[in-house]
């Protein structure tokens, strides 16, 4: 039966179909030899919101801070279970296929006897069977006979979890479930089990699953930079391929979201079948979606050679993307990522009529108890809600509704009036909607008032503790962030209402580097500072927690040092372009855990030291260059004085001196 297992898999994946579009037509590539590089994370710190549409959030987080774990070390080393999660179309059913081949080469697991693999959307046909054997019986009929898995070492591998339909019933089992489906799969938990599925799946399963104590859980990343070279040099044609890493390198949201099968494939097309490469085509998140969107309709879905303005003109065409839009809208809006044709002809009256035409975007999961269907990646649904809502909802609207709080920023995006943009022929779907309603301008003036609400909770929290949480000063924090990348999505400027927002609201200006910023985010403020500061306006503070910087946050820094108020450096940074352009009111340098020679503390902060007003200092106790601190303060226009150093606080120059000179007399 073993060897039997292993042939079926050597010839059932041996070539797999590449993750790309159309979905419908893939290319067979030999799995062995050409497996491309994944990314594969520890996700144990990883807990997020059950809610899907944070996953696209998440995961530009993660891509920031994680540590590559080698695919020798988590199959080699037998785990009872590991479960696996990543964003849509990240490469889980790729690395679990790969992990199938490699058994069957005894490459991994060679103390399993059996291996067993099954989809989650073929299991929502058997609803009616309630043990492992009748489930093995029915998707092994050919390679098994009389078999009994109690007589054997057997590893069940689940792919597609988030598909399954009764998850909620298996989170929650009990013996009263009327699924037997359910049943037979809570069975398999008493064998080794690998289960895989997108992120808030797993973080629901993973409750279930707490008894296990050889337990990995593991997140896919994608591609790695490897990997996406790899792709760039197989897949594009090489008068392209420049063209295409040039174009990814100039866009943070293009350069995170290649690392993802579907959209690296999706901007290679593009790219490639363009003639002229509009720089604005992945500007911004929105604009990235808004070409994929477009390019797979006019592609894939419709198949013509149009230009996407004669294509809109079509009102069909239009209509098609205003069902797709709603469909996406009104089940976002609901948290549903399965969702059947009863649920959808509730607000699109003939679904029955132009079910097929909807294929690609949305997948059909055939069941004996019906068709199911869900979205083929959640960002794509999250941006054909936000498109729904720019054109059918009144900013009041948009505004009132909590779910669409993480559509705002691709809302906002939506009013980027660019001419070049293909933003435009997705703004005005519906005649009826006054275009010229400033949602931009509603949006950001209510993250700034949410973000004042924040801080007045916060400074009265002490009086009030039982009825706020503790976090506010995060929330703070969170609708500023939102607020910037709102406006960069924008792409606006510095215009009066946003001047007056601004001013009225009075936003705290705060810029942070720090190693949990994406670089999207960075993008974002740079972006947000460079119309800030052109508009005559002045930062309250730049703080500094980050010693290896990207280009993106060195230039940050450049920008806000042109005019800024306070600064706090938590650490030594060096690059020659640093240097303030005007007076600054408080420097704050703490390096109190880091020995710096004196030529470095010099090259770091000398420049900022000689344009401040006041300074507070920490250093760290066995640095040797006091005395030449000293006379760098003397020499400046210091006004104000705080230094700590071995213990002893200085806060004027006097004291400075006595401590140089005791110091001189005892050496």
């Amino acid at each position: 039966m073993c060897t039997a297992l292993k042939n079926y898999y050597r010839e059932s994946y041996g070539k797999i179909n590449e993750v790309q579009p159309p979905l419908k037509v893939p290319a067979n590539v030999d799995l062995m030899d050409n497996f491309v590089d994944l990314c594969i994370v520890d996700a144990v710190s990883t807990q997020m919101d059950f809610v899907f549409n944070f996953e696209r959030k998440k995961f530009l987080e993660k891509q920031m801070n994680y540590t590559p774990i080698p695919y020798s070390e988590i199959f080699m080393k037998e785990k009872s279970v590991i479960l696996l999660s990543g964003i849509a179309g990240i490469g889980k059913t790729w690395l679990l296929r790969k992990c199938l081949l490699d058994w069957s080469n005894d490459l991994i697991w060679k103390n399993v006897e059996l291996v067993f693999y099954m989809e989650c959307r073929k299991l929502n046909q058997y609803q009616n069977i309630s043990n492992i054997n009748e489930l093995l019986s029915v998707f092994y009929k050919d390679v098994l006979n009389d078999f009994s898995i109690s007589n054997h070492s057997a590893l069940f591998i689940i792919d597609g979890l988030d598909e399954f339909k009764y998850l909620n019933e298996l989170i929650n089992c009990s013996s009263s479930c009327n699924y037997p489906i359910v049943n037979a799969l809570t069975e398999v938990q008493k064998y080794k089990y690998v289960v895989a599925g997108r992120v808030y799946a797993i973080d629901q399963y993973q409750s279930i699953s707490t008894e296990h104590s050889n337990k990995l859980t593991i997140q896919i990343m994608g591609f790695n930079q490897k990997g996406i070279h790899n792709y760039i040099e197989n897949k594009v044609i090489d008068e392209k391929k420049d063209v295409v890493k040039e174009t990814l390198n100039s866009s943070s949201i293009a350069k995170a979201m290649a690392s993802v099968p579907f959209y690296l494939c999706s901007m290679c097309k593009i790219i490639s079948d363009s003639k002229e490469m509009n720089k604005n085509s992945f500007l911004t998140m929105t604009n990235l979606y808004a070409s994929i969107f477009l390019y797979f309709f006019q592609n894939h879905i419709i198949k013509t050679n149009k230009l996407i303005n004669k294509i809109i003109e079509d009102d069909s065409n239009k209509k098609y993307i205003l069902n797709i839009c709603k469909i996406a809208y009104e089940l976002f809006v609901e948290n549903k990522v399965i969702f059947s044709e009863e649920e959808i002809q509730t607000f699109i009256i003939d679904f029955d009529k132009i079910e097929t035409n909807l294929f690609g975007f949305i997948e059909k999961i055939e069941t004996n108890q019906g068709c199911y269907y869900q979205f083929a990646h959640l960002t794509i649904m999250e941006f054909c809600a936000s498109v729904y809502a720019y054109n059918y909802l009144s900013r009041e609207e948009i505004i009132a509704n909590k779910k669409l709080e993480s559509c705002l920023s691709m809302i906002c995006g939506l009013s980027n009036i660019c001419q070049n943009s293909l933003l435009k022929f997705l703004v005005n779907l519906n005649p009826l909607k006054n275009c010229s309603e400033k949602v931009l301008y509603s949006i950001l003036d209510r993250l700034l008032e949410l973000s004042r609400q924040t801080n007045y909770l916060n400074t009265y929290y002490d009086y009030y503790e039982h009825y706020y949480k503790p976090n506010n000063d995060l929330l703070e924090t969170y609708y500023i962030n939102l607020f910037i990348e709102c406006f960069y999505e924008s792409q606006s400027s510095f215009t009066d209402e946003i001047k007056f927002i601004v001013d009225e609201r009075k936003l705290w200006r705060e810029i942070s580097i720090n190693n949990g910023k994406t670089f999207y985010e960075t993008s974002c403020k740079n972006y947000f500072v460079n119309h800030y500061i052109k508009s005559g306006r002045k930062l309250s503070e730049l703080r500094v927690h980050k010693n290896i910087l990207s280009d993106e946050e060195k230039n940050l820094i450049i920008q806000c040092s042109t005019n800024v108020r306070d600064v706090h450096f938590y650490c030594p940074i060096k690059f020659e372009e640093c240097k303030p352009k005007n007076k600054i009111e408080w420097l704050s340098i703490n390096i109190s855990s880091y020995l710096i020679t004196k030529k470095d503390f010099e090259e770091n902060f000398l420049s900022w030291i000689k344009l401040c007003n006041g300074l507070i200092l920490a250093l760290h106790e066995d640095i040797d260059f006091f005395e030449e601190i000293f006379e760098w303060i003397r020499c400046s226009n210091i006004k104000k004085l705080s230094i700590f150093y071995r213990g002893k606080y200085f806060d004027n120059l006097d004291k400075l001196k006595n401590f140089i000179t005791e110091k001189s007399l005892i050496s």
